[in-house]
């Protein structure tokens, strides 16, 4: 049992282990390696929570931990995706604005950790939320690449950055947290489970955008 107690810090450090291989092969130009590298430190950063509750493990250092992981995993190694992308469009000092991810990303992480208000939902679009939408473009690329003319463009490139502006903002947003498993309880969690399942089978990585931008439209409605 002394062990499992150790299990959620442990998957909290695989995170940013993957954030920091990510960054690695990011800056080698393994772009997809990267972005599968995120899905992975999504896993565990979502794991490590339920793993900690599991076990009944809790306390500030945990999450301090959490938030530092989360710095380079979700802010700083889809600054080099975004980076990456935006240079190989020779788009040339423009591509350094992608940097302004991993701030707002610190920002966001240092803003949660202060504000007692997000304990059942989220004031601005959670850091994850915002890698996963920029991982999904080197995917697409990578196994979907009759996408590759809606995405590959200036304007495309420079929403990315701008996208990343909501996550500091005060918009409500719906928190995928189980008090129970009742359909009554849960009707909007839910569904919107399902509408992602079914998108990601129809859509495969493209879907990934469209998830994330339904999210906020769920968000924003069902309150």
């Amino acid at each position: 049992m002394k062990l499992l107690r150790h299990l959620p810090n442990a998957m909290t450090c695989g995170n940013l282990l993957c954030g920091c291989l990510g960054i690695v092969l990011a800056m080698r130009g393994h772009l997809d390696t990267a972005a599968w590298l995120i899905l992975l430190a999504g896993v565990l950063d979502f794991g490590d929570g339920f793993v900690a509750r599991l076990v009944k493990v809790s306390g500030p250092f945990g999450k301090e931990l959490d938030s530092l992981a989360d710095v380079v995993t979700f802010g700083v190694l889809p600054s080099v995706i975004v980076f990456q992308l935006m240079w190989f469009q020779n788009l040339g000092v423009i591509a350094y604005s992608a940097f302004l991810i991993a701030i707002l990303s610190a920002l966001r992480l240092a803003k949660f950790n202060i504000d007692t208000r997000q304990s059942d939902q989220f004031i601005g679009v959670p850091t994850p939320a915002n890698t996963f939408l920029i991982a999904a473009f080197p995917l697409m690329e990578r196994y979907q690449p009759q996408f590759d003319s809606l995405w590959k463009n200036d304007i495309v490139m420079g929403a990315l950055v701008a996208f990343s502006l909501l996550m500091v903002t005060e918009i409500p947003l719906l928190a995928l947290k189980f008090k129970s498993f009742r359909w009554a309880d849960n009707r909007t969690k839910f569904s919107f489970l399902l509408a992602s399942a079914l998108l990601l089978l129809f859509l495969q990585f493209a879907a990934i955008p469209l998830i994330i931008v339904l999210y906020i439209a769920v968000s924003l409605f069902s309150k």
